[in-house]
């Protein structure tokens, strides 16, 4: 991971168009102003780095803090099933995949994570195990059946079975394992894979959660569900108890606009659609723009691939306007590859977009630093004199993006004159972050370039 250490830890100061005076900006090791403005982080140890094991990520631990990041999620660490190799198809709940190492290297990353000021949640896969797990022949009654008696695979993945959520000894068995990677690794929650399988119940959920949030006093854990719960067909989940769950159909429609003809009046509207029903659940959402699933799942897809010349705008519009921020592991560099997951295939550290990586460290530092970027802050939008510029404002934060292929120069007549300080410009991220003082008029152009942003903090 050579680029890390060619960044320093205070932004370098520079001029924009802005003209006004230069300030220290410290886009590093920022700490957040309150839950609510964290970003979490989402590892595959394997990918992570060379060796692809616990003790070599524990050592690159300092890098992520250095990013700013708050959780890291981690894909399972089960040992695998053989046929496809697939992390999803755990062997034993309670055990390591021997390639990332031991226990105690879980022990010791989950130690160091926190001595940084960093939460730990491991990915949980309860709908079903490897189609070779020894419950298999152990105990067959922990498996569903069809009306002929087979073992079943969900969705037709061929590599895995159903676990029996009506049989109680198999949801004793589950529940042991959750608690056991609290109590012996001091884990911080988990990311729940599958939550809307119809197999199993909302009564699990709401009394497994119960338990594990107070399993250990004066212990935080907190869990999120891999579903989107605004979804009709999963408003049940909204009563389980989750703290978080996936703004899926939004990272969805975003990706369909940029494959099928991208409009920004569309995109706003997918915006508002998206706050809308946010509102009317009980749990966070976390928003991303790519995960495993949409980076190899879905054809293998980079950011470029998904969003085009959008990346770095709708990365600006992840972490500003509204839920808590997802960085896959290589999205920070800029995504360079597809990661196939069932190999570990190795994020490729040397390849750095560093207008990304800029962009993405302001972000970080900007979203945990303003209170108005907080989960639940509203969110105004602005009329601009552009009709491929979207602008949005949060109490004091005011972002502007030109999903333009043009340079333009926009007037916002709503934007309230006064003294800003330009924490992000397009134009300069390239070199490094830098913040500029500014007095904005209502009468003067802002002057964006070509899928350009820039973001204003209000003094």
């Amino acid at each position: 991971m050579k680029y890390w250490s060619s960044l320093i830890l205070t932004a370098v100061l520079m001029l924009s168009a802005c003209g006004g005076t230069s300030k220290s900006l410290v886009v590093d090791c920022t700490k957040p102003v309150s839950d609510a403005n964290r970003v979490i982080y989402q590892m595959n140890v394997g990918a992570f780095t060379g060796e692809g094991t616990f003790k070599a990520a524990t050592q690159q631990l300092d890098r992520l803090d250095t990013l700013g990041i708050d959780i890291i999620w981690l894909m399972p660490i089960y040992p695998r099933g053989a046929k496809m190799n697939s992390p999803y198809a755990a062997m034993d709940y309670k055990a390591v995949n021997p390639k990332y190492g031991t226990i105690q290297d879980v022990k010791a990353f989950v130690a160091r994570a926190h001595e940084l000021g960093m939460k730990v949640w491991l990915d949980w896969v309860p709908n079903h195990v490897a189609q070779e797990n020894p419950w298999v022949q152990s105990h067959p009654d922990y498996f569903t059946r069809d009306e002929k008696g087979q073992l079943i695979h969900p969705h037709g993945w061929g590599d895995v079975l159903e676990l029996n959520y009506q049989n109680p000894a198999l949801v004793a068995e589950v529940n042991s394992a959750l608690k056991f990677w609290i109590n012996e690794c001091d884990i911080d929650g988990y990311r729940c894979d599958y939550v809307s399988s119809p197999t199993i119940p909302v009564s699990y959920w709401q009394d497994i959660i119960a338990q594990l949030k107070t399993l250990k006093p004066g212990k935080k854990i907190e869990m999120m569900s891999e579903t989107d719960i605004t979804d009709r067909h999963n408003q049940r989940i909204d009563s389980c108890g989750f703290d978080y769950d996936y703004a899926w159909s939004f990272q969805g429609q975003m990706a369909r606009l940029c494959r099928r003809g991208f409009n920004t009046d569309s995109l706003k509207q997918i915006c508002l659609r998206f706050l809308d029903k946010s509102s009317q659940v009980k749990n966070r959402r976390m928003v991303y723009l790519t995960n495993h699933d949409q980076n190899y799942n879905d054809g293998g897809n980079t950011l470029r691939k998904f969003y085009g010349e959008h990346r770095y705008g709708l990365t600006v519009l992840e972490f500003t306007l509204q839920g808590m921020p997802l960085i896959y592991n290589g999205q920070e560099i800029g995504d360079p590859d597809t990661l196939n997951y069932f190999t570990d295939a190795k994020v490729k550290w040397d390849r750095v977009d560093h207008k990304m990586l800029n962009t993405i460290r302001t972000l970080i530092a900007l979203h945990h630093q303003q209170p108005a970027l907080a989960e639940a802050a509203p969110v105004q939008f602005l009329e601009t004199s552009d009709a491929n510029v979207l602008a949005w404002q949060r109490d004091n934060v005011v972002v502007v993006v030109n999903f333009g292929g043009y340079d333009v120069d926009v007037v916002i007549p709503a934007l309230t004159a006064g003294h800003y300080q330009q924490w992000l410009n397009s134009r300069t991220i390239l070199g490094g972050p830098s913040v500029t003082d500014c007095e904005l008029t209502l009468s003067s152009p802002l002057k964006l370039e070509a899928n350009g942003y820039v973001i204003y903090v209000k003094q």
